[in-house]
């Protein structure tokens, strides 16, 4: 049984724009963007890419569900999962869901709707047994969920929007940062605050400062630029995450052996790692 202050997360997918299984990833790993967040007894998703899916089946044999599931964002990567993620298809389970970059336009029920809809997919959102709740709200905002941990929230510098996660429980903070770009001329302010002190943070290093020339405007960062933010907010241990599913295992040695030396502590996130503020 868990304390009621354990607070600690599992990488479920690590893996950025499609998935990638095969040789080449069996160590980092293959499946996008979902972890795994326990604060004490309860559960808390963030994101629901491929990782999901194995989540799910590992939920289902453990009993009735109950988790708050955050999305930075609504690109096929980080919510694939969903449509093959078991227990929302069984009755008795509950899930929240919640989105902070759609509104006024859209809504995320109405966007995982569409996702879930022929011709497109055979399985309709009404599908689903459980007892969903489908939230919207703006990137900025503070949510309180109901294990008592608490949210803060911002918007991130990514097409068609995304939101940063800041997650605090029993005195500890683990942030979510990922799928955001850079700015050239300066360190993003905003993301700084977000993430001040923060014990785990979580960002988007799909790239590296050699590679990110070429990939201008698509919305996501690199390690280099992820180690230079957890400097200027004074983090804990700073994960790599979100890699390029060109990467595979020997180049993210690579990337690990780099940012152990320019930050010492530091971390690139695997499948089924587990970390403890």
């Amino acid at each position: 049984m868990q304390a009621a202050s354990d607070f600690h997360l599992r990488f479920r997918g690590v893996r950025g724009s499609i998935a990638t299984p095969g040789p080449g990833t069996v160590r980092y790993g293959g499946n996008t963007s979902c972890i795994e967040l326990r604060c004490g007894g309860a559960l808390v998703i963030l994101d629901g890419g491929t990782g999901l899916r194995e989540l799910g089946n590992e939920l289902v044999a453990q009993g009735t569900v109950d988790a708050d599931i955050l999305l930075t964002h609504t690109h096929f990567d980080h919510i694939t999962g969903l449509p093959f993620f078991r227990p929302i298809y069984q009755p008795g389970n509950r899930f929240r869901i919640r989105a902070g970059h759609l509104l006024p336009e859209l809504s995320i029920r109405d966007v995982l709707c569409a996702m879930m809809m022929a011709p497109l997919f055979p399985v309709p959102i009404g599908a689903m047994q459980a007892e969903c709740s489908f939230h919207d709200f703006n990137a900025g905002e503070t949510l309180e969920l109901a294990c008592g941990a608490r949210v803060r929230t911002g918007p991130l510098n990514h097409p068609n929007g995304a939101t940063g996660y800041r997650v605090e429980f029993a005195g500890k903070s683990i942030s979510y940062i990922t799928d955001t770009e850079h700015f050239a001329d300066r360190i993003d302010g905003a993301i700084v605050d977000l993430v001040r002190g923060t014990d785990i943070f979580i960002y988007d290093a799909t790239y590296t400062e050699a590679e990110y020339p070429s990939y201008l405007g698509r919305g996501h960062s690199t390690w280099e630029a992820g180690a230079d933010l957890a400097d200027a907010a004074g983090v804990g241990t700073y994960v790599v995450f979100h890699h390029d599913p060109a990467h595979d295992d020997a180049f993210m040695d690579k990337v690990a052996a780099g940012v152990a030396a320019r930050r010492p502590g530091s971390v690139v996130a695997t499948e089924g790692m587990v970390l403890r503020p």
